[in-house]
């Protein structure tokens, strides 16, 4: 295999976020191996999911975001996947991209975002600030069953995974239970997070576990602030989809060009919406920082009475009325007299009377002298009325940072994949191996799905005996004598289901179990790692001998893949 072929090859066994930067096809090519898989077609069996072809699309999406959020959890534990450092990666990724260009693109090599995110100190805020120097956490992105997998660890009492990897089982979860067409899903990637945003109503984003509709974009809650973090403040590197991919960075774009005008038109349609009094309650909510300078009216026994909107706000917090809404009179009614002044409270705008100016002016935020007029409304001593005007504007419409179509050679060439919801796992496959040879996505996807008795052995060992490092540190300091009894006496059961797909060392490891191959090739990185030996793998019908230097060990493996002779370094 050529030296570029097996670097991506490989990246599609480790997946790091990475090596999905530099090789964008390998994102969707996750998502095919996730429906290739067997564990989420189990989903369909389980009787949360009964009935749910009767529902809506929206209906059948909030079924299984509540799934996932019952049997996953966010986890960005950086040591989870072990360390490498810059000139590594560097030195792997040199005949594909510079390192000036990943400075400005990826978090792990300099970038930082917006003044966002050098106000926040962006590595102390994702715990990088504790490696030192070129140290950098791999940051690997987990197929369904390392997610899965993570039940095994202490405290983890579901699974788990990255945003990646939940953007990844969002997108394959979201075709194969709640019956969406892929053509409707885009991945989107940016430096520091991944989320998908599917074409349903207005749009749906999925962030991590949970789903975002436009209306709740606009809501100006914690959670809402927190999904539009990645959007408001970065720009989108990757979009990818079923027809293929547009990088920032590569100018030849694989995706189709109306499917990404398409979506480019939707999304900036979800993250733009009109001035009310709502959207301006809900504006105050996420901006802390101003409520001070605001105060409700309200009425008691026929007088007028005011309370500070902060405090009006915190009423929220177990309550179903809100402040922005027309509940707002009941939950004014829940809280009690003394917390209200009898007179306006000085240096507060009074929030009543400025959402009666925005519905009987009708103000349009792209005029400019609708936005001079209202600014006028928010003459405040304690506002700067100008910067509130412009967070306003901001809050109203966010202008995603998207590749620019008009930069980019849109150049299909590979076969299309057309997979339908209908159809079953084996066809699915089926046509996935059929189209394999002319789709570059699809033969990757392959190589992530791990079935090595359909996959060239080569991609699978370089990336199990280079980057494998969590097992090797772990160990460090045991015997080499005492290697083959610790590792022969992990369970054996592996976490992939099949006759020939294979865990990675770091995966066994990391779940304490793993079928004989698998710790077989566990024990062959330790033993090469340490000693440079050359390894040589013979898998028989129940055995497997692993050659190792001068050294044999011996593992019963319930993996058909007898017959094969796998050496490393590489032939």
């Amino acid at each position: 295999m050529h030296d570029r072929n097996l670097e991506k090859a490989s990246s599609a066994i480790t997946l790091s976020d990475m090596e999905i930067f530099i090789f964008p096809d390998l994102m969707f090519s996750l998502v095919l191996a996730n429906i290739m898989s067997p564990c989420i077609w189990k989903w369909r069996e389980d009787p949360w999911f009964e009935g749910i072809d009767t529902m809506k699309p929206y209906k059948r999406i909030t079924r299984l975001k509540q799934y996932i959020m019952d049997h996953y959890d966010f986890n960005l534990d950086l040591d989870t996947w072990g360390l490498t450092n810059a000139e590594t990666e560097l030195a792997r990724f040199s005949d594909f991209i510079d390192r000036e260009t990943l400075s400005q693109s990826n978090a792990l090599f300099g970038y930082e975002g917006d003044k966002y995110y050098f106000d926040i100190d962006i590595r102390t805020h994702f715990g990088l600030d504790k490696y030192e120097g070129n140290i950098i956490p791999y940051w690997k992105t987990e197929t369904v069953e390392a997610m899965d997998a993570f039940r095994h660890r202490p405290d983890y009492p579901t699974g788990a995974g990255e945003c990646v990897s939940l953007a990844a089982l969002y997108a394959a979860a979201l075709f194969l239970i709640a019956k969406i067409p892929l053509e409707d899903i885009f991945l989107l990637a940016t430096p520091l997070h991944s989320q998908n945003f599917v074409l349903v109503n207005d749009g749906i984003l999925t962030n991590n576990r949970r789903l975002v509709t436009k209306n709740m974009w606009f809501n100006g809650t914690a959670l809402s602030a927190q999904a539009r973090r990645a959007l408001e403040n970065e720009r989108v590197t990757i979009v990818s989809h079923v027809s293929g991919t547009i990088h920032t960075i590569y100018p030849e774009a694989s995706i189709d060009r109306d499917a990404y005008n398409h979506f480019s038109t939707a999304l900036h349609a979800f993250l733009q919406t009109p001035l009310n009094k709502e959207i301006l309650g809900n504006f105050i909510r996420q901006a802390p920082q101003d409520q001070k300078c605001f105060q409700l009216r309200s009425e008691h026994a026929g007088t007028p009475c005011y309370i500070p909107v902060e405090k009006a706000f915190a009423y929220e917090n177990g309550s179903s009325y809100r402040v922005t809404d027309n509940t707002r009179p009941k939950l004014l009614a829940e809280i009690e007299r003394e917390e209200f002044e009898c007179r306006q409270i000085a240096r507060r705008i009074v929030l009543n009377d400025l959402e009666d100016f925005i519905d009987q002016h009708n103000i349009d935020l792209s005029n400019a002298d609708d936005i001079k007029t209202l600014e006028q409304q928010f003459d405040c001593d304690c506002l700067d009325a100008r910067l509130a005007l412009k967070a306003l504007i901001r809050f109203c419409n966010v202008q995603p940072r998207l590749p620019d179509p008009r930069t980019h050679d849109f150049a299909q060439r590979e076969t299309a994949i057309a997979l339908d919801p209908a159809m079953d796992r084996e066809t699915m496959i089926a046509h996935l191996a059929a189209i394999r040879p002319t789709n570059q996505t699809v033969a990757l996807a392959f190589h992530a799905y791990r079935d090595l008795a359909t996959i060239d052995p080569a991609p699978y060992l370089t990336a199990c005996l280079e980057r494998n490092p969590v097992c090797c540190a772990a160990t460090n300091e045991t015997p080499l004598e005492a290697l083959f009894p610790l590792v022969q006496n992990i369970p054996s059961a592996s976490i992939y289901e099949g006759d020939a797909r294979l865990a990675q060392p770091d995966e066994v490891w990391n779940f304490q179990r793993g079928d004989g191959l698998e710790k077989a090739i566990l024990l062959a990185n330790l033993l090469h790692t340490r000693t440079q030996c050359p390894i040589k793998l013979d898998i028989g019908d129940r055995e497997v001998l692993l050659q190792a230097g001068d050294t044999t060990y011996t593992f019963a493996t319930s993996k058909q893949l007898a017959g094969n002779t796998w050496h490393y370094p590489l032939p």
